[in-house]
Protein backbone atom coordinates (compact mmCIF):
# COMPACT_ATOMS: atom_id res chain seq x y z
CA UNK A 1 0.00 0.00 0.00
CA UNK A 2 1.31 3.35 -0.84
CA UNK A 3 2.86 5.50 2.50
CA UNK A 4 1.44 8.52 3.67
CA UNK A 5 3.16 11.62 3.06
CA UNK A 6 3.34 14.70 4.95
CA UNK A 7 1.57 16.67 3.09
CA UNK A 8 -1.75 14.71 2.88
CA UNK A 9 -2.80 16.99 6.66
CA UNK A 10 -6.03 18.21 4.77
CA UNK A 11 -6.82 14.80 3.22
CA UNK A 12 -8.23 13.65 -0.14
CA UNK A 13 -11.94 14.57 0.47
CA UNK A 14 -13.41 17.80 1.90
CA UNK A 15 -15.49 17.41 4.39
CA UNK A 16 -15.44 20.79 5.73
CA UNK A 17 -14.07 24.18 4.31
CA UNK A 18 -11.22 25.22 4.57
CA UNK A 19 -12.38 29.04 5.45
CA UNK A 20 -14.96 30.70 7.49
CA UNK A 21 -18.83 31.05 5.84
CA UNK A 22 -19.22 33.76 3.41
CA UNK A 23 -22.43 35.88 2.37
CA UNK A 24 -21.72 35.03 -1.61
CA UNK A 25 -23.94 37.88 -2.17
CA UNK A 26 -22.04 40.71 -0.02
CA UNK A 27 -18.47 39.22 -0.81
CA UNK A 28 -17.37 41.35 -3.85
CA UNK A 29 -19.83 44.35 -6.06
CA UNK A 30 -23.07 43.93 -3.43
CA UNK A 31 -26.05 43.09 -6.26
CA UNK A 32 -29.51 43.07 -4.32
CA UNK A 33 -33.12 42.10 -5.49
CA UNK A 34 -34.71 39.60 -7.76
CA UNK A 35 -33.52 36.11 -8.68
CA UNK A 36 -29.61 35.30 -7.49
CA UNK A 37 -28.19 32.21 -8.86
CA UNK A 38 -25.08 31.27 -6.86
CA UNK A 39 -22.82 27.94 -8.30
CA UNK A 40 -20.68 26.91 -5.36
CA UNK A 41 -17.75 23.97 -6.99
CA UNK A 42 -16.32 21.90 -4.20
CA UNK A 43 -17.51 24.19 -1.00
CA UNK A 44 -17.65 20.65 1.02
CA UNK A 45 -20.68 21.51 3.18
CA UNK A 46 -23.04 24.42 3.55
CA UNK A 47 -21.75 26.97 5.36
CA UNK A 48 -21.94 29.63 2.63
CA UNK A 49 -25.44 28.49 2.34
CA UNK A 50 -26.55 29.32 5.13
CA UNK A 51 -24.46 32.08 6.02
CA UNK A 52 -25.73 33.23 2.45
CA UNK A 53 -29.49 32.67 2.80
CA UNK A 54 -29.22 34.50 6.88
CA UNK A 55 -28.26 38.04 4.63
CA UNK A 56 -31.47 37.77 1.98
CA UNK A 57 -33.80 40.14 1.42
CA UNK A 58 -37.43 39.67 1.57
CA UNK A 59 -37.95 40.41 -2.02
CA UNK A 60 -34.61 38.31 -3.04
CA UNK A 61 -35.36 34.33 -4.38
CA UNK A 62 -31.89 32.50 -4.42
CA UNK A 63 -30.61 29.60 -6.02
CA UNK A 64 -27.90 27.69 -5.27
CA UNK A 65 -26.25 25.34 -7.60
CA UNK A 66 -24.00 22.61 -6.38
CA UNK A 67 -20.72 20.70 -7.78
CA UNK A 68 -19.07 18.50 -5.64
CA UNK A 69 -16.09 16.33 -6.26
CA UNK A 70 -17.65 12.83 -4.63
CA UNK A 71 -21.13 11.40 -4.08
CA UNK A 72 -20.29 10.98 0.13
CA UNK A 73 -19.91 15.16 0.19
CA UNK A 74 -22.83 15.20 -1.92
CA UNK A 75 -24.98 13.08 0.76
CA UNK A 76 -23.35 14.53 3.87
CA UNK A 77 -24.26 18.46 2.45
CA UNK A 78 -28.05 16.95 2.19
CA UNK A 79 -27.55 15.38 5.59
CA UNK A 80 -26.46 18.93 7.09
CA UNK A 81 -28.69 20.95 5.21
CA UNK A 82 -31.74 18.13 6.08
CA UNK A 83 -30.32 18.48 10.04
CA UNK A 84 -30.31 22.66 9.56
CA UNK A 85 -34.14 22.79 7.85
CA UNK A 86 -35.65 20.46 10.81
CA UNK A 87 -38.73 22.41 12.07
CA UNK A 88 -38.70 23.63 15.57
CA UNK A 89 -41.49 21.77 16.69
CA UNK A 90 -39.70 18.32 16.07
CA UNK A 91 -36.22 19.87 17.86
CA UNK A 92 -35.30 22.99 19.94
CA UNK A 93 -32.78 25.52 18.23
CA UNK A 94 -30.19 24.62 20.95
CA UNK A 95 -30.19 20.96 20.41
CA UNK A 96 -30.76 21.43 16.78
CA UNK A 97 -27.41 23.29 16.82
CA UNK A 98 -25.53 20.73 18.85
CA UNK A 99 -26.49 17.96 16.80
CA UNK A 100 -25.85 19.98 13.54
CA UNK A 101 -22.18 20.40 14.81
CA UNK A 102 -21.58 17.43 16.46
CA UNK A 103 -22.78 15.44 12.87
CA UNK A 104 -20.10 18.12 11.36
CA UNK A 105 -17.38 18.13 12.97
CA UNK A 106 -16.70 14.65 15.10
CA UNK A 107 -15.87 11.23 14.19
CA UNK A 108 -17.83 10.23 17.13
CA UNK A 109 -21.34 10.65 17.99
CA UNK A 110 -23.47 10.36 20.46
CA UNK A 111 -26.31 7.17 20.41
CA UNK A 112 -28.80 10.06 20.32
CA UNK A 113 -27.74 11.87 17.23
CA UNK A 114 -27.22 8.40 15.54
CA UNK A 115 -30.68 7.81 15.60
CA UNK A 116 -31.58 11.24 13.88
CA UNK A 117 -28.57 10.27 11.60
CA UNK A 118 -30.47 7.36 10.66
CA UNK A 119 -33.79 8.56 10.40
CA UNK A 120 -32.69 11.42 8.48
CA UNK A 121 -30.68 8.96 6.03
CA UNK A 122 -33.51 7.27 5.83
CA UNK A 123 -35.50 10.06 4.55
CA UNK A 124 -32.95 11.11 2.00
CA UNK A 125 -32.54 7.54 0.47
CA UNK A 126 -36.68 7.69 -0.04
CA UNK A 127 -36.53 11.27 -1.44
CA UNK A 128 -33.52 10.17 -3.72
CA UNK A 129 -35.32 7.00 -5.00
CA UNK A 130 -39.17 8.14 -4.84
CA UNK A 131 -38.86 11.36 -6.47
CA UNK A 132 -37.22 11.57 -10.09
CA UNK A 133 -38.73 14.57 -11.44
CA UNK A 134 -39.20 16.99 -9.01
CA UNK A 135 -37.57 17.57 -5.75
CA UNK A 136 -39.42 16.40 -2.55
CA UNK A 137 -37.71 19.51 -0.72
CA UNK A 138 -36.63 22.74 -3.06
CA UNK A 139 -33.08 22.53 -0.84
CA UNK A 140 -32.65 19.24 -1.32
CA UNK A 141 -33.20 18.85 -4.90
CA UNK A 142 -31.23 15.75 -6.44
CA UNK A 143 -33.33 15.38 -9.52
CA UNK A 144 -30.77 16.85 -11.79
CA UNK A 145 -28.41 14.18 -10.84
CA UNK A 146 -27.99 11.62 -13.19
CA UNK A 147 -29.02 8.20 -12.40
CA UNK A 148 -25.68 6.10 -11.45
CA UNK A 149 -24.47 9.04 -8.68
CA UNK A 150 -28.74 8.91 -7.46
CA UNK A 151 -27.99 4.95 -6.79
CA UNK A 152 -24.86 5.91 -5.60
CA UNK A 153 -26.89 8.28 -3.30
CA UNK A 154 -29.24 5.63 -2.01
CA UNK A 155 -26.49 2.97 -1.31
CA UNK A 156 -24.14 5.49 0.93
CA UNK A 157 -27.39 6.36 2.76
CA UNK A 158 -28.09 2.56 3.20
CA UNK A 159 -24.81 2.36 4.78
CA UNK A 160 -25.89 4.67 7.52
CA UNK A 161 -28.88 3.45 7.72
CA UNK A 162 -27.55 0.25 8.61
CA UNK A 163 -24.02 0.53 9.94
CA UNK A 164 -24.14 -2.47 11.66
CA UNK A 165 -23.89 -5.18 8.49
CA UNK A 166 -23.38 -8.90 9.31
CA UNK A 167 -19.92 -10.45 8.68
CA UNK A 168 -21.27 -11.87 4.67
CA UNK A 169 -21.62 -8.64 3.61
CA UNK A 170 -19.61 -6.93 1.27
CA UNK A 171 -16.11 -5.57 2.78
CA UNK A 172 -17.70 -2.19 1.87
CA UNK A 173 -20.45 -2.97 4.13
CA UNK A 174 -18.39 -3.88 6.93
CA UNK A 175 -18.43 -1.93 10.08
CA UNK A 176 -15.56 0.45 10.46
CA UNK A 177 -14.14 1.42 14.47
CA UNK A 178 -13.82 5.12 13.70
CA UNK A 179 -11.07 5.29 16.75
CA UNK A 180 -8.88 2.89 14.53
CA UNK A 181 -9.43 4.73 10.97
CA UNK A 182 -8.31 7.89 12.61
CA UNK A 183 -5.74 7.13 14.26
CA UNK A 184 -4.46 5.50 10.94
CA UNK A 185 -4.75 8.89 9.22
CA UNK A 186 -2.68 10.35 12.15
CA UNK A 187 0.01 7.78 11.94
CA UNK A 188 0.22 7.94 8.42
CA UNK A 189 0.39 11.60 8.45
CA UNK A 190 2.83 12.17 10.69
CA UNK A 191 5.13 8.87 10.72
CA UNK A 192 8.38 8.94 13.11
CA UNK A 193 6.96 11.41 14.47
CA UNK A 194 4.08 10.01 15.86
CA UNK A 195 5.73 8.94 19.22
CA UNK A 196 5.69 12.46 19.61
CA UNK A 197 2.10 13.75 18.36
CA UNK A 198 1.26 15.98 21.57
CA UNK A 199 4.22 18.12 21.00
CA UNK A 200 3.12 18.44 16.87
CA UNK A 201 -0.30 18.98 17.63
CA UNK A 202 1.11 22.01 19.82
CA UNK A 203 3.19 23.24 17.49
CA UNK A 204 0.82 23.57 14.76
CA UNK A 205 -1.80 25.29 16.92
CA UNK A 206 0.21 27.95 18.04
CA UNK A 207 2.86 28.39 15.08
CA UNK A 208 0.46 27.90 12.48
CA UNK A 209 -2.93 28.29 13.44
CA UNK A 210 -2.47 31.03 15.68
CA UNK A 211 0.13 32.91 13.51
CA UNK A 212 -2.77 32.78 11.74
CA UNK A 213 -5.59 34.56 13.42
CA UNK A 214 -6.80 31.47 14.89
CA UNK A 215 -6.04 32.80 18.56
CA UNK A 216 -9.64 31.42 19.56
CA UNK A 217 -9.21 27.79 18.69
CA UNK A 218 -8.48 26.45 22.41
CA UNK A 219 -4.98 24.20 22.83
CA UNK A 220 -7.15 21.46 24.88
CA UNK A 221 -9.69 21.61 22.10
CA UNK A 222 -7.47 20.79 19.76
CA UNK A 223 -5.63 18.67 21.01
CA UNK A 224 -8.26 16.52 21.92
CA UNK A 225 -9.63 16.69 17.99
CA UNK A 226 -6.29 15.80 16.56
CA UNK A 227 -5.82 13.45 18.98
CA UNK A 228 -9.83 11.45 18.75
CA UNK A 229 -11.57 13.64 15.85
CA UNK A 230 -13.91 15.43 18.41
CA UNK A 231 -14.42 18.76 17.45
CA UNK A 232 -17.57 19.57 19.61
CA UNK A 233 -18.36 18.05 22.97
CA UNK A 234 -21.01 20.06 24.59
CA UNK A 235 -22.93 18.26 27.23
CA UNK A 236 -22.58 15.62 28.64
CA UNK A 237 -22.59 12.19 26.95
CA UNK A 238 -20.66 8.93 25.69
CA UNK A 239 -19.27 10.04 22.10
CA UNK A 240 -17.74 6.24 20.61
CA UNK A 241 -20.34 5.69 17.52
CA UNK A 242 -18.65 6.21 14.89
CA UNK A 243 -19.74 9.05 12.46
CA UNK A 244 -20.55 7.31 9.43
CA UNK A 245 -21.18 10.49 7.29
CA UNK A 246 -16.83 11.14 7.70
CA UNK A 247 -16.42 8.00 5.90
CA UNK A 248 -15.38 7.19 2.42
CA UNK A 249 -13.69 5.21 0.15
CA UNK A 250 -10.09 5.26 -1.21
CA UNK A 251 -8.28 3.92 -3.92
CA UNK A 252 -4.72 2.58 -2.92
CA UNK A 253 -2.26 0.59 -5.06
CA UNK A 254 -1.26 -2.52 -3.27
CA UNK A 255 0.95 -5.42 -5.36
CA UNK A 256 0.25 -3.68 -8.56
CA UNK A 257 -3.48 -3.77 -7.94
CA UNK A 258 -6.21 -0.79 -7.14
CA UNK A 259 -7.70 -1.63 -3.65
CA UNK A 260 -10.39 0.73 -2.37
CA UNK A 261 -10.16 0.87 1.27
CA UNK A 262 -12.79 2.08 3.86
CA UNK A 263 -12.01 4.62 6.23
CA UNK A 264 -11.20 8.37 7.19
CA UNK A 265 -9.55 10.33 4.70
CA UNK A 266 -10.33 13.68 5.50
CA UNK A 267 -8.41 16.22 7.35
CA UNK A 268 -6.77 15.75 10.21
CA UNK A 269 -5.05 19.05 10.94
CA UNK A 270 -6.80 22.22 10.02
CA UNK A 271 -9.94 21.22 12.15
CA UNK A 272 -13.77 21.66 11.63
CA UNK A 273 -13.46 25.13 13.08
CA UNK A 274 -12.60 26.99 10.24
CA UNK A 275 -15.93 27.08 9.02
CA UNK A 276 -18.05 28.55 11.82
CA UNK A 277 -15.78 28.93 14.58
CA UNK A 278 -13.22 31.96 13.93
CA UNK A 279 -14.96 34.85 13.04
CA UNK A 280 -17.80 36.54 14.71
CA UNK A 281 -20.17 39.79 14.57
CA UNK A 282 -20.14 40.02 18.22
CA UNK A 283 -16.44 41.27 19.33
CA UNK A 284 -17.29 40.20 22.81
CA UNK A 285 -16.94 36.95 21.77
CA UNK A 286 -13.13 37.69 20.91
CA UNK A 287 -11.93 38.87 24.22
CA UNK A 288 -8.87 38.21 25.96
CA UNK A 289 -7.97 37.85 29.57
CA UNK A 290 -4.40 37.47 30.91
CA UNK A 291 -3.71 37.08 26.40
CA UNK A 292 -5.86 34.01 26.76
CA UNK A 293 -9.01 34.40 24.78
CA UNK A 294 -12.16 33.93 26.79
CA UNK A 295 -14.61 32.56 24.45
CA UNK A 296 -13.33 29.12 21.99
CA UNK A 297 -13.97 28.13 18.61
CA UNK A 298 -16.34 26.03 19.97
CA UNK A 299 -18.56 28.86 21.78
CA UNK A 300 -18.26 30.78 18.63
CA UNK A 301 -19.14 27.82 16.07
CA UNK A 302 -22.06 27.63 18.74
CA UNK A 303 -23.20 30.90 18.83
CA UNK A 304 -22.90 31.30 14.96
CA UNK A 305 -24.81 28.13 13.78
CA UNK A 306 -27.27 28.85 16.70
CA UNK A 307 -27.89 32.02 15.07
CA UNK A 308 -27.97 31.23 11.01
CA UNK A 309 -30.66 28.10 12.56
CA UNK A 310 -32.68 31.18 14.36
CA UNK A 311 -32.62 33.32 10.85
CA UNK A 312 -33.76 30.04 9.39
CA UNK A 313 -36.49 29.76 11.48
CA UNK A 314 -37.80 33.46 11.58
CA UNK A 315 -37.93 34.33 7.70
CA UNK A 316 -38.97 33.41 4.31
CA UNK A 317 -42.03 32.30 5.52
CA UNK A 318 -41.61 30.53 8.77
CA UNK A 319 -44.36 31.19 11.35
CA UNK A 320 -42.77 32.87 14.46
CA UNK A 321 -42.69 30.78 17.52
CA UNK A 322 -44.61 32.35 20.72
CA UNK A 323 -41.40 33.00 22.45
CA UNK A 324 -37.64 31.91 22.38
CA UNK A 325 -37.39 29.63 24.69
CA UNK A 326 -40.64 27.86 23.64
CA UNK A 327 -38.62 26.94 20.41
CA UNK A 328 -35.59 25.66 22.58
CA UNK A 329 -38.03 22.82 24.94
CA UNK A 330 -37.54 19.65 23.47
CA UNK A 331 -40.57 18.37 21.83
CA UNK A 332 -41.72 14.83 22.82
CA UNK A 333 -39.72 11.83 21.31
CA UNK A 334 -42.23 10.69 19.51
CA UNK A 335 -42.75 13.87 17.39
CA UNK A 336 -38.87 13.93 16.77
CA UNK A 337 -38.64 10.77 15.50
CA UNK A 338 -41.93 10.88 12.88
CA UNK A 339 -40.45 14.05 11.13
CA UNK A 340 -40.59 13.51 7.00
CA UNK A 341 -38.61 15.65 4.42
CA UNK A 342 -42.06 16.88 3.63
CA UNK A 343 -41.98 18.81 7.40
CA UNK A 344 -39.15 20.62 6.73
CA UNK A 345 -39.28 23.99 7.33
CA UNK A 346 -40.36 25.67 3.78
CA UNK A 347 -38.21 28.33 2.58
CA UNK A 348 -39.84 30.18 0.14
CA UNK A 349 -38.07 31.52 -2.47
CA UNK A 350 -35.04 29.53 -1.79
CA UNK A 351 -33.56 26.18 -3.43
CA UNK A 352 -30.55 24.27 -3.56
CA UNK A 353 -29.52 22.08 -6.71
CA UNK A 354 -27.17 19.27 -6.83
CA UNK A 355 -25.23 18.63 -10.20
CA UNK A 356 -23.53 15.71 -11.28
CA UNK A 357 -19.66 16.02 -10.60
CA UNK A 358 -18.85 16.22 -14.06
CA UNK A 359 -20.95 19.15 -14.98
CA UNK A 360 -18.69 22.00 -14.78
CA UNK A 361 -17.81 21.81 -18.47
CA UNK A 362 -21.14 20.86 -19.82
CA UNK A 363 -23.10 23.42 -18.34
CA UNK A 364 -21.67 25.85 -21.30
CA UNK A 365 -23.67 23.54 -23.56
CA UNK A 366 -27.03 24.36 -22.17
CA UNK A 367 -28.55 27.34 -23.28
CA UNK A 368 -29.92 27.65 -19.24
CA UNK A 369 -26.81 28.35 -18.17
CA UNK A 370 -25.70 30.89 -20.58
CA UNK A 371 -23.87 33.94 -18.76
CA UNK A 372 -26.46 32.52 -15.59
CA UNK A 373 -24.52 32.57 -12.21
CA UNK A 374 -24.35 35.71 -10.47
CA UNK A 375 -21.54 34.45 -7.82
CA UNK A 376 -19.76 30.91 -8.73
CA UNK A 377 -17.45 30.08 -5.80
CA UNK A 378 -13.93 27.53 -6.01
CA UNK A 379 -12.79 26.04 -2.94
CA UNK A 380 -8.82 25.26 -2.74
CA UNK A 381 -9.43 21.84 -3.41
CA UNK A 382 -11.16 22.75 -7.12
CA UNK A 383 -8.96 25.76 -8.43
CA UNK A 384 -7.11 23.46 -11.03
CA UNK A 385 -11.37 23.22 -12.80
CA UNK A 386 -11.23 26.85 -12.77
CA UNK A 387 -11.17 27.24 -16.95
CA UNK A 388 -12.50 29.51 -19.81
CA UNK A 389 -15.88 27.81 -19.21
CA UNK A 390 -16.61 29.61 -16.05
CA UNK A 391 -16.54 32.82 -18.44
CA UNK A 392 -19.43 31.34 -20.36
CA UNK A 393 -21.61 30.63 -17.65
CA UNK A 394 -20.77 34.16 -15.34
CA UNK A 395 -23.74 36.79 -15.62
CA UNK A 396 -21.96 39.80 -17.44
CA UNK A 397 -21.78 41.07 -13.61
CA UNK A 398 -21.21 38.08 -12.08
CA UNK A 399 -18.39 37.60 -9.07
CA UNK A 400 -15.71 35.10 -8.85
CA UNK A 401 -14.64 33.38 -5.72
CA UNK A 402 -12.03 31.68 -4.90
CA UNK A 403 -10.44 29.92 -1.62
CA UNK A 404 -7.25 30.23 -0.92
CA UNK A 405 -4.52 28.10 1.07
CA UNK A 406 -4.20 30.53 4.17
CA UNK A 407 -5.73 27.54 6.04
CA UNK A 408 -4.20 24.65 4.49
CA UNK A 409 -1.08 24.23 7.50
CA UNK A 410 0.66 21.82 5.20
CA UNK A 411 1.06 25.04 3.30
CA UNK A 412 4.43 27.22 3.63
CA UNK A 413 3.82 30.96 2.92
CA UNK A 414 5.94 31.17 0.04
CA UNK A 415 3.68 28.37 -1.27
CA UNK A 416 0.53 30.23 0.11
CA UNK A 417 1.60 33.47 -2.27
CA UNK A 418 2.73 31.26 -4.90
CA UNK A 419 -0.61 29.18 -4.81
CA UNK A 420 -2.12 32.96 -4.49
CA UNK A 421 -0.19 34.02 -7.64
CA UNK A 422 -1.47 31.17 -9.48
CA UNK A 423 -5.28 31.75 -9.15
CA UNK A 424 -4.94 35.36 -10.35
CA UNK A 425 -3.44 34.11 -13.14
CA UNK A 426 -5.88 31.34 -13.74
CA UNK A 427 -8.98 33.58 -13.13
CA UNK A 428 -7.37 36.24 -15.99
CA UNK A 429 -6.73 33.66 -18.48
CA UNK A 430 -10.86 32.85 -17.71
CA UNK A 431 -11.25 36.63 -18.17
CA UNK A 432 -11.47 37.53 -14.89
CA UNK A 433 -9.31 40.20 -13.42
CA UNK A 434 -8.97 41.09 -9.72
CA UNK A 435 -11.70 43.12 -7.51
CA UNK A 436 -9.63 46.00 -5.90
CA UNK A 437 -12.44 48.42 -4.29
CA UNK A 438 -13.41 45.99 -1.04
CA UNK A 439 -11.33 45.57 1.73
CA UNK A 440 -7.69 42.90 0.97
CA UNK A 441 -8.84 39.20 1.96
CA UNK A 442 -6.10 36.79 2.23
CA UNK A 443 -8.54 33.93 2.16
CA UNK A 444 -10.43 34.43 -0.61
CA UNK A 445 -9.63 36.05 -3.76
CA UNK A 446 -12.34 38.26 -5.79
CA UNK A 447 -12.78 38.67 -9.33
CA UNK A 448 -14.83 40.22 -11.73
CA UNK A 449 -15.24 40.07 -15.30
CA UNK A 450 -12.56 41.56 -17.88
CA UNK A 451 -14.60 44.85 -18.76
CA UNK A 452 -14.09 44.75 -23.19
Amino acid sequence: MSAGRASEGAGCITWWGFSPARDLLKTGPVKRGGDVNVLLLGSGDPRHILKTISGLQEEERLHVWVIESSMEVVARQLLLLYLALMPKESVGNNEKTEVFLEVFGNSEIRSQTEETLRHAASQLSLSVTETLETAAHPCLNTTLLKFKERDELARIFKLWIQPKSSSSSSQSAAPILMSKAWDYRVRQHLGTRYDSKKGCFDWDLKMKLHERGCGVINKQQYAQWRERGLAFEMREGVYQITNPSLLSSRVFSQKGNKVALRGYWGDIVSSPYLSFGIETDDKSMLKTQNGQHIKTAQDISFANVQELFHSLSSSRGCPPTSSQSDADQPPPESERKSVTINDLMPLSGISVTFLPLDSLDKLPEKQKFSHFFDSVYFSFSCVHKLGPTVRQIAAPDAVLVVELAKYILDVNKEQEAGFAEKVVSMALDAKFEPWHEGKSDDVHAVFIPKRN
